[in-house]
């Protein structure tokens, strides 16, 4: 495979295992093939019955997806794949990716200096990599299967097309910063316009052959020009006007959607079916697959928000109460305005001396100590490098304010 770019042209050269023996890939730079040290880089690898190789833009390192027919341990129907990464220095490298499951993606950034793959088994995993093949930044899970970088790689789409709905992710890399999520239903066709700005989106046959047509996007989410082939009529093929690169200036991202006269119709979400007898009961959403959020946007167990203004004047108020009580009973101790980690997990562990008479209010008590428990166990399974679950984390987010009703009942007894 010929490289992009100007002389000196470099070939990337693929020759398959036989016999027991590995497949390797080879770079050579045009036309010095001859001699043992003509090849510039050299990785060989296993499991490759055919291979699919990315140059990035400026010729100096190239990625090669090694693809199986069969999986020989049975957890896919399509094969095994793995990705490599080889450098005209002679570097090289496996990329090791986190999730199990097929590569749908992998894309350049225009800058040649990091790339993002596609991965994993539904819902998929998206990361960025630099050169030395480490994770710059895990986008999470979602319905996704394609990556686009825009011409002057400072905006990334994550989009689902295909078999899936259409869901687009716009993110800022520069900053990792979501900018908008819009839905291109039906898609069978996605394009950067060379400015950077504009996204092109199109329905086409033989692919689909009803509800042609193609949108043009603004980054931001906004449809800014629709076009409807008409029922009779198919759409074959629609594509941006080429321009050299540096004609369109690095505009500064915005994340404000820009204004539109085009209507922008969001898909119906279809509703799942319902048998008779469930129809008039609450409905519990479960998910068969939890996705995972951004690596920015993930809960840090045992990481308290800090308070607000009225909500710091309240826990006060509370400990003076509780120190004018003190000092009634014969306690001359100076009140903590903060409470240790010591005295909360006295707080927490620790059954309540006074009896208040009323069951209800013992009962209570009761159960907030049982949550309290529960959370510092959970807490201690996160210190330990256990993954919580959504659920787990976010009890471990109410534990102020379980603490804080703990207290407003023991101050009442």
């Amino acid at each position: 495979m010929l490289s992009p770019g100007p002389q000196p042209y470099k070939v990337a050269v693929y020759v398959p295992g036989s016999k027991g023996a590995p497949s390797f890939v080879r770079l050579y730079q045009y036309p010095n093939f001859d001699g043992p040290h003509a090849a510039l880089a050299n990785k060989s690898f296993f499991k490759a019955d055919k291979v699919t190789m990315l140059w990035n833009k400026k010729a100096t390192a190239v990625l090669v997806i090694a693809s199986t027919d069969v999986d020989k341990t049975g957890a896919s129907y399509y094969g095994e794949q793995t990705l490599h990464y080889i450098a005209t220095n002679g570097e090289s490298a496996v990329v090791q990716l986190p999730k199990n499951g097929p590569i749908y993606d992998v894309v350049w950034n225009s800058s040649s200096t990091e790339f993002c793959a596609v991965y994993g088994f539904m819902p998929a995993k998206a990361t960025i990599f630099n050169l030395k093949c480490d994770p710059v930044f895990d986008f999470g899970t979602g319905p996704r299967n394609a990556a686009y970088y825009s011409p002057h790689g400072h905006i990334l789409v994550l989009a689902g097309f295909g078999n899936l709905r259409g869901q687009m992710e716009v993110w800022d890399v520069k900053n990792y910063k979501l900018i908008s999520k819009p839905v291109a239903s039906d898609s069978t066709y996605f394009a950067w316009c060379p400015d950077g700005e504009h996204i092109l989106t199109a329905t086409c046959a033989p692919r689909l052959r009803v509800n042609n047509g193609f949108k043009i996007w603004h980054y931001t989410g906004s449809v800014l020009h629709k076009y409807d082939v008409p029922s009779n009529a198919e759409l074959w093929q629609v594509s941006w006007q080429p321009f050299l690169d540096g004609i369109f200036p690095t505009k500064t991202i915005t994340y404000q959607a820009v204004p539109s006269d085009v209507p922008n119709e969001e898909p119906k979400a279809a509703t799942a079916y319902r048998p008779p007898a469930l129809r008039n009961k609450p409905n519990t959403n479960s998910k068969l697959h939890e996705e995972e959020p951004p690596q920015n946007m993930k809960p840090q167990p045992g990481n308290d928000k800090p308070l607000s203004k009225a909500a710091l004047k309240n826990q006060r108020k509370h400990e003076a109460k509780k120190a004018a009580k003190q000092e009634a009973r014969g306690d001359k101790s100076p009140p903590n305005l903060a409470p240790t980690p010591a005295a909360q997990s006295s707080a927490r562990n620790t059954l309540s001396q006074s009896i208040s008479g009323n069951p209800e209010v013992d009962k209570k008590i009761k159960n907030l100590k049982k949550k309290l428990k529960a959370i510092e166990q959970l807490k201690e399974q996160a210190a330990a490098g256990k993954q919580l679950e959504k659920n787990q984390l976010e009890k471990i987010q109410k534990e102020k304010v379980l603490l804080q009703e703990l207290e407003d009942l023991e101050l009442d007894i």
